[in-house]
């Protein structure tokens, strides 16, 4: 067990968002992964996590990830830099008090692209797609709030990184958590 701060962050109105200064490079772009798989979401997953002890949804089964994955209002976009994969955000709506509320379900960058201004542009890039989720999603209201939550074994540049884009802390509190080992198999044992 370990004692870990989680911050939880939100952006109230499309307004509030400070783009990143940096722009992707030539060589990247933002795509959003249309049908997404549990196979590759699950790729993303420990692309970015494995190093910051994510393993949450390791223990799901691949329907349950499946599940997940298909909720209406859920979205996985990826950053690709010469064609290769270097992050992504996955967010996932629900009905809020005043409309849709947006939760980034995940962020982050691989190991080897952090450090190279990427996580600005990517979170830049997720936000205003966030923003305008249910103009793709017809059932579902306008989004009202963004929100996600970060904690103290995530990277040392993701909480700066979410303020710099004009996220606001609203809850802060500390929780014992089990620290998971992100290396399991890729799904577990008995798991159809």
């Amino acid at each position: 067990m370990a004692l870990v701060t989680v911050t939880y962050l939100e952006l109230l109105d499309p307004t509030e968002l400070i783009p990143s200064s940096k722009p992707l490079p030539a060589d990247a772009r933002i795509e959003r992964v249309d049908q997404i798989t549990p196979e590759f979401s699950r790729f993303l997953y420990l692309g970015v996590g494995s190093e910051l002890n994510w393993a949450d949804r390791l223990v799901l089964t691949r329907a349950q990830w499946d599940e997940q994955l298909q909720r209406p209002g859920s979205e996985t976009h990826v950053l690709y830099r010469n064609g290769a994969p270097q992050g992504y955000i996955e967010l996932a709506s629900s009905r809020g008090a005043a409309g849709t509320d947006v939760e980034v379900f995940y962020f982050g960058l691989f190991p080897q692209a952090t450090g190279q201004g990427l996580g600005g542009a990517l979170l830049t890039e997720g936000i205003l797609r966030a923003w305008s989720l249910h103009e793709r999603e017809p059932a579902l209201a306008p989004v009202s709030r963004i929100w996600l939550h970060t904690c103290s074994l995530d990277g040392p540049a993701a909480l700066p990184n979410y303020l710099a884009r004009g996220f606001r802390v609203y809850r802060s509190e500390e929780e014992q958590t089990q620290v998971l080992d992100p290396s399991m198999d890729l799904w577990p044992a008995g798991a159809n």
